[in-house]
């Protein structure tokens, strides 16, 4: 049995859907070693490995699914896997995707123009090519068949997880240090775009400060992305420069995991996420987490953590303020949040999707 992976994006990005391709091969090729895996990558990627194969097509392009599958034609796939979620139009005798969300029907404004028409263009197509789909959550699986009217029997959900390395750790935090940051801040984890609600989140920040509830800085961690100039530049960030902390060069993950051992509390209020991995890597390290109550969120969370309406700032600052100066309940989110995190594992990730995989070729009913 020949399957191959689609991992040619790992070479244009270390976060998000790459994070996912890169688990999710190390732990499929740990489980099913005897299968005759092809791994695709880029033709520029370094260091490939013994089973990956080299691609010229590049990811995102307007030619993709042609042109891909022209490449793989002799490779004589007998299922691909894309967890970028659009497959090539033939190559492969089987076809599986991910879909990871569906923000841009639900939000297309914070979409760039061309990543809207991307999208747009594609979704409904590579739905249709699939043999079967593969969704982060429940909800994401749920929108799939009520907004475009995939076949249930075809889409299953498979939850993510936190990499291994998220956990509590006793300190010291040297990476802290280099940021000129003690313990005890808020933070924020991800990509700053219009989708994770940052204007809210520091109106939010404002209020708890002229309650005079807490005078912790709030950390934004996160590479900057499609209108973070104006997020960094507005009026609410200006009057808060001196509390706000922005560490846009957090790459590695040692630093990454020191920086949520440090925090008091993590707060991702976006108005949609399709998983929302900071909340399980926050839980992991064991630190209480207050999410929104939109998209994946509720699921991923369930009763470890607090959630929030990201159209109500208010709210927001109400949660803060009961995480921050409640000891009692800070306890409590903690146990739940290290118990919930524990419950997600990528050895369960690449069961799972192993099981899909067999499913489609027909060896398992």
């Amino acid at each position: 049995m020949r399957i191959g992976i689609d991992a040619r994006l790992t070479h244009y990005s270390v976060a998000g859907i790459s994070t996912y391709i890169r688990h999710l091969i190390h732990e499929l090729l740990a489980l099913e070693p005897a299968v005759d895996w092809r791994i695709l990558v880029s033709r520029r990627q370094a260091n490939p490995g013994p089973q990956t194969v080299r691609l010229v097509t590049p990811c995102h392009h307007r030619l993709e699914r042609w042109a891909l599958g022209t490449e793989l034609l002799l490779r004589r796939l007998d299922l691909l896997h894309s967890p970028d979620f659009i497959p090539p139009a033939w190559g492969s005798r089987r076809m599986v995707i991910t879909v990871h969300d569906l923000s841009f029907l639900f939000y297309p404004q914070f979409l760039t123009p061309e990543a809207l028409r991307y999208y747009a263009d594609q979704i409904q197509w590579a739905i249709g090519r699939a043999d079967h789909i593969l969704a982060d959550s429940h909800q994401t699986r749920q929108d799939l068949i009520s907004e475009l009217g995939a076949p249930p029997d075809r889409v299953t959900t498979v939850h993510l997880a936190a990499n291994a390395r998220f956990g509590c750790l006793s300190g010291p935090f040297p990476a802290l240090e280099r940021y000129g940051l003690s313990p005890g801040y808020i933070l924020f984890v991800g990509t700053l775009e219009p989708r994770k609600n940052v204007p809210g989140l520091l109106r939010a920040y404002r209020t708890l400060l002229d309650r005079g509830a807490t005078s912790a800085p709030l950390v934004l961690a996160g590479r900057l992305g499609w209108l973070a100039e104006e997020t960094l530049h507005s009026i609410e960030i200006e009057r808060l420069r001196n509390q706000v902390r922005i560490l846009d060069d957090v790459l590695d993950l040692e630093t990454l995991v020191q920086v949520y051992n440090g925090a008091k509390v993590l707060t991702l209020a976006s108005y949609y996420e399709g998983f929302g991995l900071p909340v399980l890597e926050a839980m992991a390290c064991g630190v209480p987490v207050i999410a929104s109550d939109r998209g994946s969120l509720p699921e991923i969370v369930g009763q470890a953590g607090l959630l929030v309406n990201p159209d109500d700032p208010d709210s927001l600052a109400d949660a803060l303020e009961r995480v921050m100066n409640d000891d009692e309940l800070r306890a409590r989110l903690i146990a739940r949040g290290l118990e919930r995190a524990a419950s997600f594992t990528w050895q369960e990730t690449a069961r799972q999707t192993y099981q899909v995989y067999q499913q489609v070729l027909g060896q398992v009913h």
